[in-house]
Order: structure tokens, then sequence, then C-alpha cells
């Protein structure tokens, strides 16, 4: 069922409609409250809507970076998994021959 949320994201607010949890979807106006804050400390002066693209750029280096991670893990599991398999596979002759 559709619900209006109704946020704050630097000193304005916004009303959000959508099927997500309420928690969920204040969470995420809080990631990018947080992340408007933390560019402009570094600006003399921005428009919001300068504030929000860099903070949009942030996050979807941030959402990257992770993405990139798991599927290092992902791979890194992979190449563990195959040499376990590799293993066992040598033991299998010597375990069948005794």
């Amino acid at each position: 069922m559709t619900k209006t949320i109704d946020v704050e994201i630097y000193g304005q607010r916004y009303s959000v409609n959508g099927e997500a949890d309420e928690s969920y979807v204040k969470k995420l106006a809080e990631i990018v409250d947080r992340q408007m804050k933390h560019v402009a400390v570094g600006m003399r002066s921005a428009t919001p809507a300068k504030l929000a693209v860099l903070a949009a750029i942030n996050i979807a280096h941030e959402l990257m970076e992770s993405e990139r991670k798991c599927r290092q893990g992902e791979a890194d599991t992979d190449r563990r998994m195959a040499s376990l398999v590799e293993s066992i596979d040598q033991q299998i002759p010597s375990m069948l021959s005794r």
C-alpha cells in the first residue's frame, strides 16, 4: 500500500510516496542529509542543488566501492572453494586405496 512519509533533508521537508517501511525511508533521508552536510563543510558557498548533486556522487561512489568489494569477496571465496575441492579430489584416491 502506498503511503506518504515526511522527511527532512538539509533543512527542507519532503514528502516521499511509496511502499517502503517508514523507518527505512527515514534512514535513507538521514544518509542523504548527513552526506550533504559533510559536503557543505568544505565549501564556502553552494546551493542546496549543488550540494545534493555532490552528495549523490559521493553516495554513488560508496555504492560502487561496496559492490567492488562484494565482487572481490565472491571471487576470493570462489578461489578458496576451488582450492579446497582440488585438495579433496587429490585426497580421495589415496583414501579409497586404503
